[in-house]
């Protein structure tokens, strides 16, 4: 009795046109009942029988042209179809692997659709073609692996029904992503780990001395998934990432204008840049995205003109091409490095490829649509007895003939992983069953027989007291309980786990932070106050402004020099104060940027200084004013003390205080370049350490009392008599700066990152601002506006 092994075999949507189709499968060698009768349902693909690898399908109803019409077909796909082909009729021809055993295969088409996949999976499991889950009847058929699919999604979608029959799945593509919801599907990877990939593109990057580069990944789990594996490494080695864009899903339907706009957007990121290695991640037709950059560049929006890119392009992707792109241009792939899987040509291959056209093969659903559209003919209609419009297909086409990005005659790294699935399967089951002829071979009347037992691979049974923890947990054991019993708990802030029961949680590296799922880590983003971003821009601005309003007022007191009102107060206390306060302004500026060691010198210090120079010439202004008072008053002996040199020394003396306490700092402890990594989560942080914190302090506590010293003075000669006291105004000046210095100090300890930065830069220039307003707008009023009230005067009150 001869029995068969079925193989499945899953393919992407883009693979071919198949519908769903009535036909009937006949062998001359089996009796009538063996028939499958017309009317019954088969998925477009290759039935094999009793020792033939296909038998012929006669369809008694073709597929309605207009419904192939609306898909698009990746032809050079259909080599994968051959491959499993050529494979199973070398093993049914080989006497040396399973002997008196067929094994035969149904091909299914995924069309991209995770409900069609997984009824395509039901399929597999229950009755032919009857979807009568968990039922079989017809054990002449059974179902023994499925190889596929290119899709990584489509293999676990299957894997997800298939893991609970226990049936193995040997996957060609790019290895699924695993997460709490699809845990330990059981899979069998043909092709290499990609970590292998990741070191070569590394060593290629660091050979050429590429060292800043653009990366273009599919928008999905698998590119994000690159992008963590090699972000940290490339780093660590010295290569930059100038843009990471990310390819949207390639689609026909009302989205396609969205795509268009999206990829417009990314080619003008792509072309753009200077970044010359561009390293391009994604699936197999992910190549098909890119080939739209050059007819991109003609569009309106578009605003970077093509120019030479090195595309490094990952071996999960194939230079392929849709119907409607025969005749694009390939320009921007010439002198692309792409890594390729490994690949053979097995002998015969070549000329069974070169035997195949759609009248001599029978059973292969697939190969009229795939001739009709990559050679651009038509077959004559059969049932209703007309001719199509168009050319006639002769089969006198040859493959050889087509492009490579249609198809290829010597085998492709896929076609060669899905061969090597085939004979991993046929040796396997050589030696299941050899086993099984010694162990279970029973003597029936001097013949000998297999027992009549399905397979799917015994599964292990589970005795466990608690269900495993996933990635992103770790265990805890139950108090009075024995250790085997545990609860899962998530991990903590900061933490991760990338294994199953863990008892413990690792932390990520300071340079990495956990994901939202804790199950792995992610690389942080460095930050800083920088003029490219909004607030950055915004406080240079502000800068600038006040830069320029207080240059104005100096030059408005220098334009009327001689004059009573900018005489009054001392007019070079006036303008050394007016020049600290541009200076002040200007210092926000080393605040500003990617730190370094002098900015981080002289930002604290230098503002220090400066802004205790302002503060000073308040003071000596505002003591002067005092003086002037009780000097007027008869028999006072205060005119002594009038004059510059109490004024000059007022300040000298104020600002070398604070000199000294800067210099203390500088030589104690100063600031540095620093990176803090724990403060803002996700972020690195880049800052200056302001070294010794209490004599940060001290010199911001110095500030303050000369401050609140000048408010002292100025409060109590805000009412002497005069028209222009100038008291009243420095009291209120002090009230402002008092009030933003306080405002400071927890306005400082409750930020983080950059906005620490922002808080003292905002202090600045709202105090310093204040002093200027408050002080200088009243003068400038009278000398712009009212030139009439600058007279002597209009200054003095009489008593």
């Amino acid at each position: 009795m001869v029995s068969e092994i079925l193989l499945v075999v899953l393919f992407p949507s883009q693979l071919s046109t198949a519908q769903i189709v009535k036909c009937r499968v006949y062998n001359p060698h089996h009796p009538p009942h063996t028939y499958h009768q017309p009317g019954d349902l088969i998925i477009g693909g290759i039935i094999s029988h009793g020792g033939f690898i296909s038998s012929p399908i006669d369809f008694t109803e073709d597929p309605p042209p207009a419904l192939l019409e609306d898909f698009i077909v990746v032809s050079k796909a259909y080599q994968h179809i051959l491959a499993l082909e050529f494979a199973v009729k070398e093993i049914n021809e080989n006497s040396q692997i399973l002997p008196n055993l067929t094994l035969g295969f149904y091909i299914y088409d995924s069309y991209d659709n995770a409900r069609k996949t997984y009824h395509a999976t039901m399929l597999l499991i229950s009755t032919l073609e009857r979807l009568i889950p968990n039922y079989i009847c017809n054990i002449q058929h059974s179902l023994i692996a499925v190889i596929g699919g290119l899709d990584s999604q489509v293999s676990i979608h299957v894997a997800t029904i298939l893991d609970i029959y226990k049936i193995p799945q040997l996957i060609y593509g790019t290895s699924p992503i695993m997460n709490h919801k699809t845990p330990g599907l059981p899979f069998y990877q043909m092709a290499p780990q990609e970590a292998l990939q990741y070191k070569g593109i590394l060593s290629l990057l660091l050979h050429f001395r590429w060292m800043w580069i653009g990366v273009l990944i599919m928008n999905d789990d698998n590119g994000e998934r690159f992008v963590q594996s090699v972000f940290s490494e490339f780093s660590r080695n010295g290569v930059c990432f100038a843009f990471i864009e990310r390819i949207p899903k390639y689609s026909f339907d009302d989205k396609f204008q969205e795509m268009l706009q999206q990829g417009i957007k990314i080619y003008d990121q792509v072309m753009g840049s200077n970044a010359i290695a561009l390293v391009v991640y994604g699936d197999s037709y992910s190549i098909v995205f890119v080939r739209w950059f050059p007819y991109l560049s003609g569009l309106e929006e578009v605003v970077n003109k093509p120019k030479g890119k090195v595309l490094i392009i990952t071996a999960q992707m194939e230079l392929v091409s849709f119907l409607y792109q025969r005749d694009w241009d390939t320009e921007l792939f010439h002198g692309a490095l792409a890594f390729t899987l490994h690949s053979n040509d097995p002998p015969g291959f070549k000329s069974f490829l070169e035997n195949t056209n759609p009248f001599s093969t029978k059973g292969d659903g697939f190969i009229k649509d795939f001739w009709k559209q990559t050679f651009g003919c038509v077959f004559p209609n059969t049932v209703l007895g007309n001719v199509e419009n168009g050319d006639i297909c002769t089969g006198e086409e040859k493959l050889e003939n087509l492009p490579a990005p249609f198809f290829e005659m010597s085998m492709t790294g896929h076609s060669y992983s899905i061969y090597n699935a085939v004979y991993a399967l046929g040796y396997a089951l050589d030696a299941l069953f050899s086993s099984r002829r010694k162990n279970t071979a029973m003597v029936h009347g001097g013949r000998l027989k297999l027992q009549n037992q399905p397979l799917w691979f015994e599964a292990q049974p589970f005795s466990v007291c608690s269900e495993s923890c996933h990635p992103g947990s770790s265990k805890k054991v139950k108090e009075g309980e024995p250790f085997c019993c545990y609860d899962c708990i998530q991990c903590p802030d900061g933490k991760f786990s990338d294994q199953e029961d863990v008892d413990d949680c690792k932390k990520c590296s300071d340079e990495d932070y956990p994901s939202n799922t804790r199950d792995f880590c992610i690389p942080k983003d460095i930050s800083f106050l920088s003029y490219q971003e909004h607030l950055g821009m915004g406080l240079a601005g502000a800068t600038l402004f006040f830069c320029i309003t207080t240059l104005l007022v100096l030059g408005t007191f220098m334009k009327h020099h001689n004059t009573p009102i900018v005489k009054a107060n001392n007019r070079d206390l006036t303008y050394i104060l007016l020049i600290s306060l541009l200076l002040c302004f200007l210092c926000t500026l080393l605040f500003i940027g990617r730190p370094h060691k002098v900015t981080c010198l002289l930002r604290q210090t230098a503002f220090g200084i400066i802004f205790s120079v302002a503060v000073s010439c308040v003071l000596a202004k505002t003591i002067t004013v005092v003086l002037a008072f009780m000097a007027t008053k008869p028999g006072s002996k205060m005119r002594k003390w009038l004059g510059k040199t109490l004024a000059n020394s007022i300040v000298l003396f104020c600002s070398l205080l604070q000199v000294g306490i800067c210099i203390v700092w500088l030589s104690t402890s100063p600031p540095y370049p620093d990176v803090d990594m724990h403060s803002v989560t996700g972020e690195i942080v880049l800052e200056c350490n302001e070294g010794c914190v209490t004599m940060f302090y001290s010199a911001l506590g110095y500030m303050g009392f000369l401050s609140i010293l000048c408010f002292m003075v100025a409060f109590l000669a805000r009412k002497l008599p005069d028209s222009f006291n100038e008291a009243k105004f420095i009291t209120f000046s002090m009230v402002v700066f008092c009030g933003v210095w306080l405002s400071f100090v927890p306005g400082y300890l409750s930020s983080k990152g950059k906005y620490i930065v922002a808080v003292e830069i905002f202090s600045i220039l709202a105090s310093s601002s204040g002093l200027l307003g408050c002080i200088f707008s009243p003068k400038c009023f009278i000398l712009v506006l009212r030139p009439k009230l600058n007279n002597r005067n209009q200054l003095i009150r009489r008593i």
